[in-house]
């Protein structure tokens, strides 16, 4: 086989692996293959999926590293509890947004922005160097801007939030960017700042004041200001919960 069909050999075979991953991972977060089931065995999964063995047990050892699916011999692939699933894996949480919200998810993603945005803030105020302080004031004013639509601004906020987790110099809060993009989503789907002037002006000033505590470098300051960020999110959250989520 020559160096092009290797590589469309490669290429097809990872595309394969990434919709036999999806599937089963939506199946599974959504609850249409149930916690503590069996999932049906190799021959029935590569005739569903039209995929080679190799490729169905890439598949499986994909599932199994987050935590949705555990491989036993003579068994067979047995699916999770919900409390072993990799909630920090950008996948699962993806497929949990996507079937659906409801008010305990948001209510856990809100307690870990809770718990891990602030403390990231307060490092970020220690370690960051001059180059990000200025970085981090180039995002901010990007919020200073009324004809925002709620998608530009919500692309400045995730922006902005994994700037400061990057500054923070930690790489476990770097490698919590999937889960602070996911409950940043779900609270401008729900409720987005750009549905009003003075919303837009609050959260500009708001995120300002994160960006003056981190350069001044005071942390207890910086988590001040994160923290009433986050506050204010949630406040959002929950005054569209009773028209934006179902009884």
């Amino acid at each position: 086989m020559g160096l092009l069909e290797t590589t469309i050999s490669g290429r097809k075979r990872r595309s394969n692996h990434a919709h036999v991953v999806a599937e089963l991972g939506r199946g599974i977060v959504s609850g249409k293959i149930p916690e503590g089931s069996l999932l049906p065995g190799d021959a029935e999964l590569s005739a569903r999926f039209g995929v080679s063995r190799t490729v169905l047990r890439e598949s499986m050892k994909t599932l199994a590293a987050k935590r949705l699916v555990e491989p036993k011999a003579k068994v067979g692939t047995r699916v999770l509890d919900k409390a072993s699933w990799n909630f920090f894996d950008s996948d699962v949480l993806g497929w949990r947004f996507e079937s659906g919200l409801d008010f305990e998810f948001i209510e856990h993603l809100a307690e870990m922005r809770m718990a891990l945005e602030p403390a990231a803030a307060a490092a970020a105020a220690i370690r960051a160097t001059s180059d990000d302080i200025v970085a981090l004031y180039a995002i901010a004013a990007k919020f200073d801007n009324l004809s925002h639509t709620p998608e530009t601004i919500a692309k400045v906020d995730l922006e902005f939030h994994l700037a400061i987790a990057r500054m923070s110099g930690n790489p476990f809060m770097r490698s919590a960017s999937a889960l602070i993009e996911a409950a940043l989503a779900i609270s401008f789907q729900l409720s987005s700042p750009a549905s009003s002037p003075e919303m837009i002006d609050e959260v500009a000033s708001n995120h300002l004041r994160i960006a003056h505590a981190i350069a001044s470098r005071d942390p207890q300051k910086a988590i001040i200001a994160m923290r009433h960020v986050i506050e204010i999110g949630k406040g959002r959250i929950r005054n569209s919960l009773d028209v934006k989520l179902p009884a």
